[in-house]
């Protein structure tokens, strides 16, 4: 755990950012253009280069207040002031009231963690991986493309839900429900779920184009 992970209640910068979720050990890039939150990055670079993401829900309107903390680890200034972001999710942390809003917002945040396992998570995070690989291997037969899983694949039950749950597309809302649980096996049970209908669905239309082919 980091200094900062230990502190039960902080202050934290807050970024909103439209159907973004961040999940720790994951990376974010990000590119800095309003004015207010190239002051905000500025002032984080000079002291521990953290903030919150929290997902902001376009058609509500709404900031969800549970995030994922980012560190900037490494970043490129522009000529005409815009910056370039490279971050990483930390820890994740539920917001429980703005300190203040301008220029940016500012939250007093608390850390929250999964609870320890009950039981040994590796047998369901297997399960779910060869999940994962029947879907790549589907939707790279379906499209006639190279698709391939990244060799440095999470072998942690934890670390392979937050990396599933990243990269889950155009379900902003379900990426927010499955950051806010805190049970490793309830976030990978509903990402075998969320798998399975995937590869079903895929099989199906897989089935459908060697038929006609």
């Amino acid at each position: 755990m980091t200094s900062t992970s230990r502190i039960a209640v902080c202050e934290l910068p807050l970024f909103p950012l439209p159907e973004v979720v961040l999940f720790p050990t994951r990376p974010l890039p990000l590119h800095i253009f309003e004015f207010r939150y190239r002051i905000m990055m500025n002032t984080i670079l000079e002291s521990d280069r953290r903030f919150g993401v929290l997902m902001v829900d376009p058609v509500r309107g709404t900031i969800a207040n549970v995030g994922c903390c980012a560190e900037i680890t490494q970043h490129q200034r522009l000529p005409d002031g815009r910056m370039k972001m490279w971050t990483l999710g930390q820890q994740r942390f539920r917001l429980l009231k703005y300190v203040r809003e301008k220029p940016y917002r500012v939250g007093l945040v608390e850390w929250i963690e999964d609870k320890p396992p009950v039981k040994d998570l590796r047998p369901l995070a297997t399960e779910v991986e060869q999940l994962l690989r029947d879907v790549v291997r589907l939707s790279a037969k379906l499209t006639d493309q190279n698709i391939e899983l990244p060799d440095d694949l999470p072998d942690l039950p934890v670390e392979l839900s937050y990396w599933i749950a990243s990269n889950l597309y155009g379900v902003a809302a379900e990426q927010q429900a499955l950051l806010e649980l805190q049970d490793t096996a309830e976030r990978l049970e509903r990402e075998s779920e969320i798998l399975t209908s995937t590869r079903n669905h895929l099989a199906a239309r897989t089935v459908l184009k060697d038929t006609f082919n």
